[in-house]
């Protein structure tokens, strides 16, 4: 077990280095099994899409029992707008991540507007911000008799590092009353960061360099009641690409009365997920755990999720425009 867990620390180490003057390309965006929760991450034109506040937001845990091992925090907030007559949408975004001695932190806005389309919504939405990235160069330890680095490698940094670059994004989504889809692109300007050293030393400050990769993605979900019963299915599919790397995955929901959910999924050659949630006058807080089929079962026990929020009912009605109630009579 000491040898996996520490072949894997190198490898999570190695993934994370920036290496001289090359770019390295890499997708940078989190892993999340209840993907259909935040749909905003993903797609900049996933905001507004109902007459609701919504704010989520979301921990994961990954490869539970392995040392340094990835872990995210995501955080979401949208809410529909009119403005001259036609409906807009807003949001915001915020994502940090860690895994080994790399970390990372995405901020951005969201701005969607909104056109019916075959009695459902079509909403194309632009998302900008930026995204911040450092690596802990001060503690990279390797072993003695290690085989294919040396300690004087210029291509591990010995120093802690630092840098940030301006993130675009792009996204397309359409909402109706049985079903959803949308097709997005994140990191759309394909940012290149720049790392300097945090200590303000000189020598080679600006020797390092982590390309952002565009990452594109399709989803889409349906809810189907099922006639006479108080149950919904809800399959939900997110397939994501680098244009290196493909990868996709598989969700079947079942709630009961809007309020119990219990659900499967499968991310192909990766994981298989139980998914438990509860939904309860606006609030919202689900789990699901992803067993591993990969190699990575060896060292882990699996991955951990949770994704809890809050919705408040907006009303852009008319006839409550600058109506107000005294606090005396409430």
């Amino acid at each position: 077990m000491k040898i996996i867990r520490h072949i894997t620390r190198q490898i999570i180490i190695l993934t994370a280095i920036v290496a001289g003057t090359t770019a390295v390309r890499a997708q940078s965006d989190g892993q999340f099994t209840q993907y259909y929760e935040i749909p905003a991450y993903y797609n900049a034109g996933a905001i507004g899409t109902t007459d609701l506040l919504r704010i989520r937001g979301g921990m994961r845990m990954q490869w539970v029992g392995i040392d340094n091992a990835p872990r995210t925090f995501v955080a979401t907030a949208d809410m529909p707008l009119r403005l001259l007559g036609k409906r807009f949408a807003v949001g915001l975004v915020m994502n940090q991540g860690s895994m080994g001695l790399y970390r990372s932190m995405n901020l951005g806005a969201r701005l969607a507007y909104h056109q019916p389309l075959f009695k459902g919504r079509l909403s194309i939405g632009l998302g900008a911000g930026f995204i911040d990235q450092s690596f802990k160069g001060s503690e990279v330890f390797l072993p003695d008799e290690d085989d294919f680095h040396q300690g004087s490698d210029d291509a591990i940094p010995t120093n802690d590092i630092r840098g940030n670059a301006l993130d675009l994004s792009l996204g397309a989504f359409y909402s109706h009353k049985w079903f959803w889809a949308g097709i997005s692109v994140n990191h759309l300007n394909n940012p290149t960061i720049t790392f300097n050293s945090e200590s303000g030393e000189g020598g080679s400050e600006n020797n390092y360099e982590f390309n952002v990769g565009r990452t594109a993605y399709f989803m889409a979900g349906s809810n189907i009641p099922v006639k006479n019963t108080l149950i919904e299915v809800m399959p939900s599919v997110l397939v994501k690409s680098d244009f290196n790397f493909t990868t996709a995955e598989i969700t079947a929901r079942v709630r009961y009365n809007r309020f119990l959910t219990a659900g499967l999924g499968y991310r192909y050659k990766d994981a298989l997920s139980l998914i438990l949630a509860a939904e309860l006058k606006g609030f919202y807080i689900g789990y699901s755990y992803d067993y591993p089929t990969s190699a990575i079962a060896k060292a882990s026990s699996g991955s951990h999720e949770i994704v809890a929020g809050y919705s408040l009912k907006l009303d852009f009605s008319e006839k409550n425009k600058n109506k107000h109630k005294s606090i005396r009579i409430m």
